[in-house]
């Protein structure tokens, strides 16, 4: 493998543009593969067949570096040693009880460190940047400038680059160009510019030396992985295949054409959704080491002051970026694998603009389903099944032994549930898994490493924005409508368990559910009708077309007593005649009252969501009438009414007139009555 080397030369004139410097998100060299330096003559990506790639490839990385020992040395020595007088000093500050006095300085050290350190290293900062629960205000601070005030390389280096990239000095591509980068990160930077038909543009460059800087770190830290799952026994997490996953999307993150072709997928993917805003890419301008896509003029979420006074609700945008992450995760799979603050801005409109495409990864569906699966019976407190989901996400092996595994699970996440799963925070269930996972023969799959990262830092910009937000309680309107509206087996099978329990339908979960996801923007209350009507008359829902005939024939029952007894006094009222008066027989049932509230609640619920048309439920109805399952619930139905109302007429004629009807249970509604004979023998005169 070769390791790319940057050579610099006098740099091309400086352009001036006259403008303002605005917030700009971490314009972070996300490149990903060595391309062709041909400019592209299309709007149209180049053809990743046809492009000479630089990809992760770990055993050519340590053939190379096993062959340089002083090297390798040299830097961990200096990565060791810069740590250990960083963690001096705090120790320092400590005994001396100088820590509140020397915090601010401290935490400039830190982050001095890490941009020293290096792309690696200073990715660690960002995802610490995002999280004011592990960090103090100081400390953030500092660390918030690792997303895109870093130092900058020459312009002479990054001109020399333009050139290289697309074949014409940076003067014949652009009208303009500030004479400086506005904004510095760790894999590249950013300037300003016009194109000379008038778009206004930014263009980000590649760091020199990038690619030999991360192979290094990435080969000691992955020999450090290979070492701990040796010679730690406890530690059953493969961290040599985490480290390999985080090395395949760095590694992508150096080539800015595959960053072009994420942006565009994101687009397409997401960018129909309300309020989400993804920049264009000009193909004609973007290379390996160049990227020139559309300027965004923005505010980053974490500055509150400024977003308020330009009239956004920042906190409703956390919502739609919430919204947009479990579509990622859960829908489509491809997500935004670094959402930090610098990669989200708020546009002058109000929309959520994403930025910097370069490390993105993939969710597979049998896992987007596991993890649906998992929220359901998390939900449902049944942790044997979430234990069997664990294994199907591939953190335990088929032949674990789940015994002791299941009431472990049950007591962390009954003390960390407590009364609404809604109240819960990813932190918080991270935080109890992770003792967990160290106790029992849990692994840690790659792909989750970078879910986990993604959600965390998510939820520590949320949590910056309002401190009591609750991403779950934002999540489940979208988790709602998954289990109403997808039609795939494991979510049917999900849904299922989540509305029957011993038999029993819960209503209470229902409308629950019917009300989240009414919430959800996307949501289609006809597309969750057509659904329940095809599962309903399907054989899966058998079982529910027994209950319902029940509920039926309870419900018809007692409705045409009902109507029966209000039609006799009625005319009774009329012709004037005595007629001792009958109370309308209602349910006397506690569970039956709450059961029909939970109904009237449903159709109310369904009545007001926006999607619902009235018109297109009665076009249903004819085509529901003539299938042969329906028929058949007709039929029996007609039949339980007739048996009930032929029971009623005998005991009309063998019991006393103060009978006793039978509720919609089944019981008597009376202790009395008894079979009553008459006194007198000559009834049974022949």
């Amino acid at each position: 493998m070769n390791l790319e080397t940057i050579s610099s030369r006098p740099h091309q004139k400086d352009f001036n543009f006259d403008s303002q410097k605005l917030d700009i998100v971490e314009i972070e060299a996300m490149p990903k593969i060595k391309i062709d330096t041909e400019i592209p003559k299309s709007e149209n990506p180049p053809e990743t067949g046809k492009s000479n790639t630089l990809r992760y490839d770990p055993q050519a990385i340590t053939a190379i570096y096993s062959k340089r020992p002083l090297q390798v040395w040299k830097r961990r020595i200096s990565i060791l040693w810069t740590f250990l007088l960083f963690a001096f000093g705090l120790w320092f500050d400590k005994i001396t009880n100088n820590t509140t006095k020397n915090e601010k300085k401290r935490a400039i050290s830190l982050r001095e460190i890490l941009t020293n350190l290096g792309p690696a290293f200073i990715k660690v900062g960002q995802a610490l940047s995002t999280r004011p629960d592990l960090a103090s205000p100081t400390y953030l601070d500092e660390l918030t400038k690792l997303q895109d005030q870093l130092p900058a390389f020459p312009n002479q280096v990054a001109y020399h680059f333009i050139e290289e990239e697309l074949g014409f000095p940076p003067e014949e591509i652009y009208a303009e160009l500030t004479p400086d980068p506005i904004a510095a990160a760790s894999l590249g930077q950013v300037y300003k510019g016009k194109l000379k038909t008038g778009e206004i543009v930014a263009v980000k460059v590649q760091r020199p030396g990038l690619a030999e800087s991360i192979a290094l770190d990435i080969y000691i830290l992955r020999t450090l992985a290979i070492w701990a799952n040796k010679n730690i026994k406890r530690l059953r997490s493969n961290l040599v295949a985490i480290m390999d996953e985080f090395g395949t999307r760095i590694f992508e993150e150096m080539d800015y054409t595959q960053e072009g072709r994420n942006a565009e997928k994101f687009q397409q993917l997401y960018g129909h959704l309300k309020d989400i805003y993804v920049p264009k890419i000009y193909w004609q301008y973007t290379g390996r080491r160049v990227l020139t896509m559309e300027w965004i003029t923005g505010t980053k979420l974490t500055n509150l002051e400024a977003i308020k006074a330009k009239n956004i609700d920042a906190k409703y945008l956390i919502e739609i970026g919430v919204q947009c992450s479990l579509r990622q995760l859960l829908e489509h799979g491809f997500f935004h694998a670094d959402p930090h603050p610098g990669n989200l801005l708020a546009s002058p409109d109000g929309k959520l603009v994403y930025l910097d495409f370069g490390m993105m990864s993939e969710v597979k569906p049998y896992q987007r389903y596991g993890l649906l699966e998992a929220v359901v019976h998390l939900v449902n407190r049944d942790f044997d099944a979430l234990a069997q989901d664990y294994v199907k996400l591939e953190f335990l092996t088929p032949e674990t032994d789940l015994t002791p595994i299941i009431p472990a699970l049950a007591g962390v996440f009954n003390n960390a549930l407590g009364a609404s799963v809604a109240e819960l925070n990813f932190k918080s269930i991270t935080d109890q898994l992770s003792a967990l996972m160290y106790e029992y023969p849990f692994r840690v799959p790659a792909y989750y490493a970078l879910i986990i990262r993604s959600l965390v830092t998510l939820e520590g910009i949320a949590i910056n924005v309002d401190p009591n937000f609750k991403v779950l309680s934002k999540a489940y309107p979208y988790v709602a409508k998954r289990l109403l509206t997808d039609p795939a087996p494991e979510l049917r099978t999900s849904l299922k368990d989540l509305l029957f329990k011993d038999g029993d339908f819960r209503w209470n979960r229902l409308e629950n559910l019917l009300r989240n996801a009414s919430n959800s923007d996307d949501y289609d209350i006809s597309n969750v009708l057509d659904q329940a009507i095809e599962f309903l008359l399907s054989e899966r829902g058998d079982f529910i077309r027994v209950r319902l005939v029940e509920e039926l024939i309870n419900s018809l029952d007692s409705a045409s007593i009902n109507t029966f007894i209000n039609a006799r006094n009625k005319v009774s009222e009329w012709l004037g005649i005595k007629v001792e008066k009958t109370t309308v027989n209602k349910p006397n049932n506690p569970a039956q009252q709450k059961r029909a509230e939970h109904i009237k609640n449903i159709w109310q619920i369904i009545q007001d969501t926006p999607s619902f048309d009235a018109m297109q439920l009665v076009q249903l109805v004819p085509n529901i009438l003539v299938k042969p399952e329906m028929q058949k619930v007709g039929q029996q139905v007609a039949g339980g009414l007739t048996q009930k109302a032929i029971a009623r007429l005998i005991r009309q004629l063998l019991l006393s007139p103060e009978y006793s009807d039978t509720n919609s249970n089944g019981h008597q509604s009376k202790t009395q009555p008894q079979l009553s004979l008459p006194v007198s023998s000559s009834a049974f005169s022949y």
